[in-house]
């Protein structure tokens, strides 16, 4: 029996060979899977979503602390004062980490969140900068963050630094979202107003500014003192009414008279008014300047520790020990693995070549807050020093390359090797110091490829017969130093001591100026009435013993005030106005107050008569006019013009001869009637009048032989010293 079967068609032909085209390339791809092994992976992620080495190694710092400080700020925020951070951090009521890391640029805005998901635990975090907190946010807790930051940008000045920034912060987290958030739209919108918060902290140049200051205040305003009160004393003649000089106890003599009339009825205390005023005004300034200027620090940093100082020179050393490129694990990773394993292969072929050595290689920041106050070349001599001391280093001889992560620096420092060390350190080409264009617009800065240029460069540098290093670097100031103010009274202090007494001189130019101005205008206003041919005509023919007890003090005081400021008058002019102004002050016993004061001893009239006469001749002594005569009509007119035969007697027809002044004497011709009327009487007793040379007590009859022979006659009348 025969099995027959029936022929394939053509549509089962094609879906024979479909068939086993699909089971080839299924065996195929089994097969690929089988020998190509899959690539190695991190445990806990895919290759694409692998944390930063920086958020990791951040992280694992928060582990072991909440609190972590780096130590490449210990000028401006100490690793010392993370209790401080700490306790700060617990007012805010919810797990607060805290980083203080130097500022991080662009790289800020994404460093949390990398942290937090490497942590793995929610809470407040926060990141400070060395100048206050730069970057908050919350996970899974609820914190106003935002809002807190923006308060603290708008309501502290930049110089407030980070623990009291991080204090506001604080404060504005335990407020609650809702008082947050309006306290940080009132902040914005103040500040949008232009209203900036003044800086908390001042500089050097400040404090130059307040020794000035102060300098020309301790000179300028005692010395103005002294100057205005001895010109306003010298002034006062100017006006025309002159102050009255103070009653003084007992008689004056004529020796103390002439050597200062106007110190003769001053007393001791307003000599000493002025001097005393400028003593006590100058140890005021002394004394209060340093309560006002009271600043002796310029930031709020605290003085660091050895530790904190050297904390960061330890680690880098530490590392270097174990590898020649040290890489700084709170910055922004810069080289990838391919760059690092590449500078080892470098490093080690430039080490085995002619006239090579060691290479050690830092990738950390230089900032001015660092132990070395951004100092490079001072930071390279610390680490070789610090790896010296390690086991198996000797000197730690080699080329130290310090490069910066964060603006993309390279320096370059020979120790201890046949190389040219200041071509190193002054003749690096700047696209390996500095980079280009695109290293500039890179956020790596391209500091592969520029470090293994660098290596490129080592590696055809000229050799030299000797080892060379470059030279011992400065030191840099302490923190103490660096963060202290100059003392007030130094500096620009002695400038101003100067500059106040220029200041104080030119204010009396002021003051003479303004005084002078005034006396013209009152003089202009006010004529010297006492001076005047309207004064004279004015002059009463009966005064009340008021008017010439008023009369005589204001011409004594006028006559001693001219007397003491006299310089220019001529030796006899001066003797002939002493003897004058001496007979007049016999008279009142040197108590020219006295006499226009209402409670002064009393003065006959006839006694003032003769002051009067005496202080104005006086005065006429000083002017030029040595005229020994007065009109003897009435002495009051002034002095004689001539001398003419007058009938003063309305009995008789006697006549005598007289000095007249010029209006008597025009009287004595047109209308000799009048004479009678104006002849000078004295009030007498019982309310009478007496003609003036016919009154008791001074014999002012001597008046008809000259004002010279009254003043004798009243030196022969005082009593014996």
């Amino acid at each position: 029996m025969t099995d027959e079967r029936p022929p394939a068609t053509g549509a089962q032909v094609g879906v024979l060979r479909l068939l086993l085209t699909l089971c080839g390339l299924t065996a195929l791809l089994l097969a690929s899977a089988t020998l190509v092994p899959a690539p190695a992976r991190a445990a806990g992620a895919p290759a694409a979503n692998r944390p930063p080495a920086q958020a990791a190694y951040l992280a694992d710092r928060l582990r072991e602390n909440p609190v972590h400080i780096t130590d490449q700020l210990p000028r401006e925020v100490p690793r010392s004062m993370a209790p401080d951070f700490a306790r700060l951090a617990e007012r805010t009521g919810v797990p607060t980490y805290v980083l203080v890391l130097p500022h991080q640029g662009g790289s800020d805005e994404d460093l949390l969140g990398a942290v937090h998901d490497r942590l793995g635990r929610d809470g407040l975090f926060v990141l400070l900068d060395e100048s206050g907190v730069s970057q908050a946010a919350a996970y899974g807790v609820s914190a106003p963050a935002e809002a807190a930051r923006t308060t603290t940008a708008f309501e502290l000045p930049y110089d407030a630094g980070p623990l009291r920034s991080f204090g506001l912060f604080v404060d504005v987290v335990a407020q609650g979202t809702g008082r947050a958030e309006a306290r940080a739209d009132a902040a914005r919108e103040k500040y949008r107003d232009g209203n900036e918060p003044e800086d908390m902290y001042i500089g050097p140049s400040d404090r130059r500014n307040q020794s000035f200051v102060t300098g020309i205040a301790l000179t300028g305003v005692p010395l103005t003192i002294l100057l205005v009160a001895w010109y306003v004393r010298r002034a006062r003649r100017r006006f025309p009414r002159a102050a009255t000089p103070r009653r003084t106890a007992g008689r004056t003599t004529p020796s103390a008279t002439r050597r200062h009339p106007a110190a003769a009825t001053r007393p001791m205390w307003r000599r000493l008014l002025a001097p005393g005023l400028a003593l006590a005004t100058a140890a005021a300034i002394a004394l209060t300047a340093p309560l006002v200027f009271d600043q002796t620090k310029r930031g709020p940093a605290p003085l660091p520790t050895s530790g904190d100082m050297t904390a960061r020179v330890e680690r880098v050393a530490k590392g270097l020990a174990q590898d020649p490129v040290y890489v700084d694990p709170e910055s922004p990773r810069v080289l990838d693995e391919a760059q690092l394993t590449r500078l080892h292969d470098r490093i080690e072929r430039f080490g085995r070549s002619e006239g090579g050595g060691p290479v050690y290689i830092t990738v950390v920041p230089h900032l001015p807050e660092d132990e070395s106050a951004g100092d490079e070349e001072l930071f390279a001599a610390a680490v070789r020093a610090q790896l010296s001391k390690a086991a198996g280093f000797g000197e730690a001889n080699g080329v130290y390359v310090v490069a910066d992560p964060l603006d993309g620096y390279i320096d370059v420092f020979n120790h201890g090797l046949r190389l040219e060390s200041l071509r190193l350190l002054f003749d690096l080409p700047e696209s390996i110091s500095y980079g280009d264009d695109r290293a500039d617009e890179a956020d790596n800065h391209l500091l592969g490829e520029r470090l293994d240029a660098l290596m490129t460069y080592l590696d055809k540098s000229p050799r030299t017969e000797e080892p060379t290093t470059t030279g011992e670097p400065a030191r840099a100031l302490s923190p103490e130093s660096e963060n202290s103010l100059p003392p007030l009274f130094a500096t620009d202090f002695w400038p101003g001591l100067f500059v106040g007494v220029v200041a104080a001189l030119l204010l009396l130019g002021l003051v003479a100026g303004v005084l002078g101005i005034v006396a013209a205008v009152l003089r202009r206003r006010t004529p010297p009435v006492l001076r005047t041919q309207a004064l004279k005509l004015a002059a009463p023919s009966k005064p009340s013993e008021a008017y010439l007890r008023r009369t005589a003090g204001t011409e004594l005081s006028a006559a001693a005030d001219a007397l003491a400021e006299t310089n220019d008058a001529g030796w006899q002019a001066l003797a002939l106005a002493w003897e004058r102004f001496d007979a007049a002050m016999f008279l009142v016993d040197g108590d020219i107050e006295g006499l226009s004061s209402p409670g002064g001893p009393r003065t006959d009239p006839a006694t003032l008569l003769a002051v009067i006469v005496l202080a104005r001749a006086s005065r006429n002594a000083l002017d030029g006019d040595t005229n020994d005569r007065c009109c003897a009509v009435n002495p009051l007119h002034g002095p004689a013009a001539g001398r003419r035969h007058v009938r003063v007697s309305a009995q008789g027809n006697r006549r005598r001869m007289l000095s007249l002044c010029p209006l008597c004497l025009d009287a004595a011709t047109a209308a000799p009637h009048e004479l009678r009327e104006r002849r000078l009487t004295l009030p007498g007793p019982a309310g009478t009048r007496v003609p003036y040379d016919e009154a008791e007590g001074i014999p002012l009859s001597a008046l008809r032989d000259g004002i010279n022979r009254l003043a004798d006659k009243v030196r022969e009348n005082a009593p014996a010293e």
